[in-house]
């Protein structure tokens, strides 16, 4: 789940996840109190945002049931923003491309690749011009608007029955 588009208690969920597995200072309330900060970005500027999401991310449970839900809850809330575009790629669906881990385009000058230690920033055309590439086939694997918040409702249904 993007960063920008995840609620404090998920984001905390998270963050002592890496914490802990990586033996570092817990921190996670001025972790949550900087992401939740960084979030503004969806509201100010002009920016547009492009993101595309496995729909397996919808339903690996981060957190309990209760955290999840708000989650989901909250992917629902950040679609409906203007200046934001939300891709899901249906986990039985038709596959253009696959990603080999998370990364974020920032215009046409970097590319951030995730990894589990560091973040890497690619900074040469033609790599930045291949994740460019995967970004499109991958878009061309999503469903959007109706579609993608259906695939969202269904794994918030689903979440509610396990829950019971």
């Amino acid at each position: 789940m993007p960063g920008l588009f995840t609620t404090a208690e998920y984001a905390a969920a998270i963050f002592r996840f890496w914490a802990e597995f990586m033996h570092l200072s817990n921190d996670v309330d001025a972790a949550v109190a900087a992401r939740m900060e960084r979030q503004r970005v969806l509201y100010t500027g002009n920016r547009q945002f492009r993101f595309v999401i496995e729909e397996q991310a919808l339903r690996t449970r981060v957190g309990d049931a209760e955290v999840m839900a708000g989650q989901l809850d909250r992917l629902l809330a950040v679609m409906s923003l203007p200046r934001v575009n939300v891709g899901i790629i249906p986990s039985t669906g038709e596959r253009h491309s696959l990603a080999q881990g998370s990364f974020w385009i920032f215009d046409d000058s970097r590319v951030n690749v995730e990894t589990v230690s560091a973040s890497l920033a690619i900074t040469q055309p033609r790599e930045i011009t291949l994740y460019s590439r995967v970004f499109e086939l991958l878009q061309r694997s999503a469903v959007t608007g109706t579609e993608a918040r259906r695939l969202i409702t269904q794994a918030m249904r689903d979440l509610a029955r396990e829950a019971h």
